[in-house]
């Protein structure tokens, strides 16, 4: 049994370097490597739980942790434990390792926290292209103070969130929990959401993890895990971007690597992406944290290496420090490996010191325990509801508003609501909510046998009203119109599937009333049933199953149509676009989705959203962004393709409004900046309509000379305000020189001299007002002193 020593590592009186010294060594070989390992939470959580004095499994318990664990995988996100029950559980684990073992070491915890802490009982936000659309980092961070709240309060100790991929591709299936396609709005974004996680004080903060570390979201085909192709300048200015802004401008503590290649070299064995790039250029301290399974993919995935004890001295030789979600190559393999000199023990020695690092900073040597009894009071509280509800309102983003048919009157006779989104909550979730992923889990048996172990007695795991309270859209809509407004309502169809049975009633539906809104979009998850999420990617990207013939019949009903999008990523809806007469993205609005769809339909809330990621016309377009080279995004010298529009159909930053707004009297603090330096840009911003409601106003950037090509425009900051009708505000950026730099010849980052354009608007294809900027002296390595963000003011 592991005592209270005087070794220093108990102290908390001297240095955290001392202790883990000291720690280290005193640690066996199994005992270190025991640090790299992780084990799935169910494996030592008992059969049947309920009514029981103790859920630990002590058998199993003793076989997986008899030298220590570094990490325990997902007790809220794995097991269908409330939080009181998973915090006991947590206390559980982390007694019977300071007790029960040799030296004490108690374990980190991790969850998944993309849409909110993926746990039974925890607040259900909106997915995060949602987040996206919002352009608003504060709810970021918001969002994340929640997360780090909740986690915490049931014993978690790092969040596999946020994931930072630029999208670019709408065929895959995880684009729904990105930032979007450009690399200025992903790390603005991303910088807030870790600093929302990691607060301010480790003792009550989370670890963050970035993923995935880099260029998964640029697949071939739009598949999930397949290599991309990205060249060295691209993947440093776009892609490998927002990774460094979080390590440089919020002290990013964990990275997660991602499962595809890169130019032959698997991430998880790139030296140069874990090593050379992140701890050596950047300056990263913390812990890189394999994705699941990725490690044992060396051997039998991508076939570059011989055995599980190479795959884990090829990571290890990379920089990667903990195998996720259980313990498999950096275990038994890895003991065996070194015993033969196949890998060097001081590997060992250097992650085990990171892991050790974050086991001091979070102040678990001190206090491993939680107020198990204490942790349902953070968890879904009315105001947490509110912020759901409020980043829901603001993801919005109003795609078409002919004749201003929205907002709708409350006082109509008759609405016809329709469509298989309208009236099931569990469409309403992204992919890594708790209910789609207990479902792949469930999903995972052989024969009926459940090969994971998990158990399910008790309360069943799989239904959403287990979760957290949800109303579906039809309830919302109901809610808010007036009590002799009748709510006429047809399913019509199925997500997927050739049924169109319910089409006649549909049509019957819209026929009788004065307006009929269409509920269209697909369903988020990892199972075969799911159209989006981890390994759902598309090969085309129209409405799924008979949806789009469905729009089509109730079109031709006659009725005024509102098209509302449930959808977690970009759809080729030309169609749609061209008949009819309002169309809003509502994205994946999470558990307050309901109110906040009826809220900005019946005008209690204006639409402000703006596109994170272009719309393409058809899927023939992908790659469409905006931010293409001079000689991309057009077919020279014809301009278009032979039978298409090379344009998209909604560009990047794009997003309509019940109001209207007027955007002038730009003016600069000078017209000439140096390396260091910086200007301020201002705009004035007015409401000119007759409602309150929000703008984006985005200011974009051209380098008019370089001496490497460079995007036609390139996003350097935004701001949104809410402005009530007549009134005006002013917007400044503080534009630094050195956020104008690029990846030059050399592979460092450069400042040249010369003139930039400068272009305000409020989409990326709606520039109202430009101007120009000059960068004097020479041009300058500024690879130590580049800058990420540019800051707003509203005044």
């Amino acid at each position: 049994m592991a005592k209270k020593t005087t070794e220093v590592y108990h102290n908390s009186e001297r240095s955290t370097e001392a202790r883990i010294v000291n720690l280290l060594s005193l640690m066996t070989l199994q005992e270190k490597v025991a640090q790299l390992g992780s084990f799935w939470s169910f494996q030592v959580l008992k059969e049947s739980v309920e009514g029981a004095t103790s859920m630990l499994d002590l058998q199993k318990a003793k076989t997986l942790m008899e030298h220590g664990i570094g990490q325990v995988t997902r007790i809220g996100g794995a097991t269908n434990l409330t939080p009181a029950q998973g915090a006991r559980f947590a206390n559980e684990i982390q007694r019977y390792l300071t007790t029960e073992t040799r030296l004490g070491i108690p374990a980190i915890i991790h969850e998944e926290c993309c849409s909110g802490y993926m746990a039974r009982n925890a607040t259900c936000f909106p997915q995060i292209i949602g987040l996206a659309s919002t352009w608003e980092p504060d709810l970021a961070e918001a969002l994340a103070a929640v997360v780090r709240k909740q986690m915490r309060a049931g014993g978690a100790h790092q969040g596999l969130s946020p994931l930072l991929d630029i999208a670019r591709d709408a065929r895959w299936g995880r684009t729904e929990e990105t930032f979007g396609e450009d690399p200025v709005l992903t790390a603005t974004m991303g910088v807030s959401f870790v600093r929302g996680l990691q607060g301010d004080d480790w003792h009550e903060g989370i670890v963050a993890t970035a993923k995935h570390f880099v260029g998964y979201g640029r697949s071939m085909g739009g598949l999930n895990w397949a290599p991309p192709h990205i060249p060295p300048r691209e993947l440093r200015d776009v892609y490998l971007y927002p990774f460094e802004a979080a390590v440089k401008e919020a002290g990013l503590q964990s990275v997660m690597n991602a499962y595809n290649e890169l130019d032959g070299v698997p991430c998880t064995a790139s030296r140069e992406l874990l090593t050379d790039i992140l701890v050596d250029e950047w300056g990263f301290d913390g812990v890189v944290v394999s994705d699941y399974f990725a490690i044992e993919q060396l051997q039998s995935f991508h076939k570059i290496s011989t055995s599980k004890g190479h795959s884990a001295q090829m990571a290890l030789e990379a920089g990667l420090d903990v195998e996720l979600p259980d313990t498999d190559c950096y275990g038994d393999a890895l003991i065996d490996a070194v015993h033969k000199g196949e890998i060097n023990e001081a590997l060992i020695d250097r992650s085990v010191m990171r892991v050790l690092r974050h086991k001091f900073l979070l102040g678990l040597f001190e206090n491993p325990y939680v107020d198990a009894e204490a942790a349902i009071k953070v968890f879904d509280t009315p105001e947490q509801r509110g912020l759901a509800r409020t980043i829901a309102q603001k993801s919005m983003v109003l795609l078409k508003n002919e004749g201003n048919l929205l907002p709708l009157s409350k006082d109509l006779q008759r609405i016809a609501v329709i469509g298989p989104q309208a009236n099931n909550v569990r469409h309403l979730l992204g992919d890594y909510a708790y209910p789609c992923h207990i479902e792949s889990l469930l999903e995972m048996t052989q024969g009926g046998e459940n090969v994971f172990d998990i158990p399910v007695s008790g309360t069943p795991v799989n239904l959403v009203e287990n979760f957290v309270p949800i109303e579906p859209i039809l309830a919302g809509v109901r809610a808010a119109v007036s009590n002799h407004t009748y709510i006429d309502y047809a399913k019509g169809c199925e997500v997927t599937g050739s049924d169109s049975s319910g089409f006649d009633e549909a049509v019957a539906a819209a026929a009788a009333a004065n307006v009929a809104l269409l509920f269209v979009g697909g369903k988020s998850g990892l199972t075969d049933s799911c159209t989006s999420g981890e390994a759902r990617d598309r090969h085309e990207i129209n409405l799924p199953g008979m949806q789009q013939q469905l729009v089509e019949a109730v079109v031709a009903a006659g009725s005024p149509v509102v098209v509302v999008l449930i959808n977690g990523r970009p759809l080729s809806i030309s169609w749609i676009d061209e008949h009819v007469p309002a169309i809003l993205e509502a994205w994946l609005p999470g558990e307050e989705g309901a109110a906040a769809v009826a809220d900005v339909l019946f005008g209690n809330v204006s639409p402000g959203g703006k596109l994170p990621m272009s719309f393409p016309r058809d899927v023939g377009q992908i790659p469409v962004y905006y931010s293409h080279k001079p000689s991309g995004g057009k077919s020279h010298w014809k301009e278009t393709y032979v039978n298409l529009s090379n344009k998209p159909l909604y560009p990047f930053g794009f997003g309509l409004s019940y109001t209207t707004f007027a955007i002038n009297n730009l003016r600069q603090s000078r017209v000439s900046i140096a390396p260091g330096e910086s200007v301020e840009i201002s705009v004035d911003v007015t409401n000119t309509g007759e409602l309150a409601g929000d703008e984006v106003v985005q200011l974009y950037v051209h380098d008019e000379v370089a001496a490497l090509t460079r995007p036609t425009q390139e996003l350097k900051g935004f701001c949104r305000v809410s402005l009530g009708p007549g009134e005006q505000r002013t917007i400044t950026f503080t534009l630094e020189a050195n956020l104008l730099g690029y990846t030059g010849l050399d592979m460092v980052t450069i400042l040249e001299p010369g003139a930039f354009k400068i272009m305000i608007g409020n989409a990326s294809n709606n520039i109202l007002l430009t101007g120009s900027i000059g960068v004097s002296g020479e041009t300058t390595n500024i690879e130590a002193t580049k800058t990420f963000i540019s800051k707003a003011a509203i005044s």
